[in-house]
């Protein structure tokens, strides 16, 4: 049976509001994910800092903000950055000639620090 202008309208607007919703549910699950591998990455970072400097523990939120500006807002500091954040960019843009992938970390380093594993 043929269907009518009219019914195939009605069928291609149905099927335009299915995929907008479609795009609206992987849009709200990207939001979440990027949400957790936020806090995922807050976390390992503040424990990462806390297990080097354990006497931060104690400290007071202002304090810690005190600590933190005058201890990574230095000269020496920002230019360290500077090379870790360039040394980064690099990586990712380097594209390894015999396996034809981006640079980045090696299979036998570890994602914390850049030190190499040994099995």
């Amino acid at each position: 049976m043929a269907k009518t202008r009219v019914e195939k309208i009605e069928s291609i607007k149905t099927e335009i509001e299915q995929l907008e919703n479609q795009r609206k549910k992987l849009i709200q699950q990207q939001k979440e994910q990027e949400r957790k591998d936020r806090t995922r990455r807050l976390c390992k970072r503040a424990g990462l800092l806390e297990s080097l400097l354990p006497d931060t523990i104690t400290l007071t939120d202002d304090h810690f903000k005190t600590f933190l500006e005058k201890a990574l807002l230095s000269d020496t500091s920002r230019r360290l950055l500077n090379s870790l954040t360039a040394q980064a960019v690099t990586a990712a843009v380097v594209i390894s000639p015999d396996t034809g992938q981006s640079g980045g970390i090696d299979a036998d380093e570890d994602e914390g620090n850049g030190e190499t594993q040994t099995p």
